[in-house]
């Protein structure tokens, strides 16, 4: 991944709006690896929230996202499984013990690869495809960019809380 000096936020000006999404999504993906680092594998897999997700959870969460709104959602790819990270009795996030964290890493990193090729070889108006996520009346990439920004932004907070109730850190 690629440190935010890479993409600071634009100064005034035109502005590709393709690039601009495009370094804004990386500046998230980004954020989420350099959250982790330095954390013990026992504070990866603890859960500090209500809700019981802890860190390595949302990292998997993040990777299937990625899929689920490039692969399945816009290119309209039969990926399976496509709700991954979900325990199959309780619907809760859940990594499977026998899953490393660099596994978790690793997945989370392909997956935002193949994010970014899609993103590259499609118009910003140009609808997804129907028969994966969509069946009829599919959005256009441009719209599917900015979900998968929001859905960055609310994570990255959660992460922010649960990394400073690990150890202190704050920040980037």
């Amino acid at each position: 991944m690629t440190s935010y000096a890479t993409y600071p936020e634009p100064a005034g000006g035109p502005v590709d709006t393709r690039d601009l999404l495009a370094r804004y999504l990386d500046y998230y993906r980004d954020t989420v690896l350099r959250k982790l680092d330095g954390m013990s594998e026992e504070e990866l897999r603890t859960s500090r929230l209500p809700s019981g997700w802890a860190p390595v959870e949302l990292v998997e969460h993040l990777a299937f996202v990625e899929r689920r709104w490039f692969r399945w959602g816009y290119l309209g790819e039969d990926v399976d499984p496509v709700w991954g990270e979900e325990h199959p009795e309780t619907g809760r996030w859940h990594v499977p013990a026998s899953a490393t964290v660099a596994d978790v890493r690793d997945r989370f990193v392909s997956e935002c690869a193949r994010s970014r090729e899609v993103v590259a070889a499609a118009g910003l108006h140009e609808p997804a495809r129907t028969g994966g996520r969509f069946t009829e009346e599919a959005p256009e990439l441009v719209w599917i960019l900015l979900h998968v920004l929001q859905e960055y932004a609310r994570h990255m907070g959660q992460l922010d809380v649960v990394r400073e109730l690990a150890d202190g850190a704050v920040g980037e």
